[in-house]
């Protein structure tokens, strides 16, 4: 091959890539309007998540906050009523850590911003770099997903984690609350040492200089509001200064035994905030868990064992044991950076529909994909339940959430309606009309 063919070959894979992108870069809908008038959804199953659930009842809300639940419950002046008889109502799903908005198509890198360069980059702030118009956030919301907690994908600190709202004309609107939390990844602070003696002194080592970045974010802070004109601004160091002083918590990847008691070890001696991420062995942590009051996001359902000897469907009874040992968890659909992503986000539902699969209670599986996501994010004043006062962020559903044959009918994000179109449904309609027209 000449090198002039190549050249020219490479150019057109580039021209390909840019393409691919540009037609990945925009979706169809249109973002809901803000809220004009009271809104009452009349009739059906409403499942508070935080009370009983309430069969024929009413939801009310206006200017994007619930105003009324129950029964027998008044209308406001000039309120538009849309029955939902036969409907179930439920508070928008929420997806914990993933990576929804910031990729595209794992194949296409310019379609990728899901981390830094470098180990450590607790500065990032993944909303920033949101694309509204992803294709995939109009098919995460058709399965019902409106939230999403979204986190860096590499690195030992890996960054910030925002929580968005799956709707907006631009990632600032979509924002719903920023930094709830840092993402670290504790594989990088364990050893793999196969000596006992090696694997914990480089263990310490590791922990040291992390322990040595967080004094330094202390000593930062004072020396900034002290002496701010000699103290040159440090963006990661102000990063890590909210986690150092305990009021901003460690969201940690630690899936092993080892992992997480070293984890929270090291949180709780420094006062830090902890949130396990992943979970697999947390069963086996249950007695130093609920001790310290630390949550699991459940990496998923959807998983293989991790060791040849245990069970085939070991990860999908992990809710059920995290369940009966009084560990407080939330469900996670395939999560930042695994195979799926955030493609894959529509699922969430049915990785909980696994966990009930395999004996944990219907409510507590609805409620590890709305409120439990929501309370260990700092977020449950705003969503995860229907409540007076909470966020107007729902979805009425023509059947069970969980069931794959059920469909999302109406959905709303702080009060204003969201077009449930989506690329799928519009493949789908296409490829019903082919047939139909071949008479088949």
């Amino acid at each position: 091959m000449s090198i002039g063919n190549f050249n020219f070959r490479v150019m057109l894979a580039g021209f390909v890539a840019l393409a691919t992108a540009a037609l990945a870069a925009a979706h169809d809908q249109i973002p809901g309007a803000p809220q004009t008038r009271p809104i009452a959804l009349v009739g059906g199953t409403i499942h508070t998540v935080d009370g009983p659930i309430i069969d024929g009842g009413t939801v009310v809300f206006d200017e994007g906050k619930i105003t009324a639940v129950g029964k027998n419950v008044p209308m406001p002046r000039s309120c538009q009523s849309i029955d939902v008889s036969g409907q179930h109502v439920y508070p928008g799903l929420i997806e914990s850590m993933s990576n929804i908005g910031l990729i595209e198509i794992g194949s296409v890198r310019a379609t990728i911003d899901t981390d830094e360069v470098g180990d450590e980059n607790e500065n990032i702030r993944p909303w920033v770099a949101v694309n509204p118009d992803s294709e995939l956030i109009p098919v995460a919301r058709a399965g019902g997903v409106l939230l999403a907690s979204i986190a860096p994908q590499r690195g030992d600190l890996r960054g910030q984690v925002d929580v968005i709202e799956l709707d907006g004309w631009t990632n600032g609107d979509m924002l719903l609350r920023e930094n709830v939390g840092l993402a670290v990844s504790w594989r990088a602070f364990d050893s793999r040492n196969r000596d006992d003696s090696d694997r914990a002194k480089q263990r310490d080592e590791r922990l040291k200089r992390l322990s040595d970045r967080l004094d330094a974010a202390k000593r930062y802070t004072d020396s900034r509001a002290t002496d701010p004109e000699n103290t040159p601004v440090d963006i990661r160091l102000e990063a890590l200064a909210t986690v150092a002083e305990g009021s901003t918590p460690m969201i940690v990847l630690a899936e092993t035994r080892r992992e997480i008691e070293s984890a929270v070890a090291f949180c709780v001696t420094r006062e830090i905030p902890c949130v396990i991420y992943g979970g697999y062995d947390a069963p086996q942590c249950a007695t130093l868990l609920k001790k310290y009051g630390i949550p699991v996001i459940v990496h998923g359902t959807y998983r293989l064992p991790l060791r040849r000897h245990e069970p085939y469907d070991h990860p999908y009874t992990l809710p059920k044991r995290l369940h009966d040992a009084g560990v407080r968890f939330a469900i996670g659909g395939p999560g930042s950076g695994s195979p799926g992503g955030a493609s894959a986000a529509r699922n969430l539902p049915y990785h909980a529909a696994v966990a009930v699969a395999y004996g944990l209670p219907t409510d507590q599986a609805v409620r590890a994909v709305t409120l439990a996501p929501a309370e260990i994010l700092g977020i449950g004043d705003r969503v995860g339940s229907i409540s007076a006062e909470k966020d107007a962020t729902l979805i009425v559903v023509d059947g069970d959430v969980l069931q794959t044959e059920s469909n999302v009918s109406r959905a709303y994000i702080a009060g204003a309606e969201v077009d449930l179109g989506s690329k799928h449904k519009t493949l789908a309609d296409k490829y019903r009309l082919k047939y139909k027209r071949a008479g088949r």
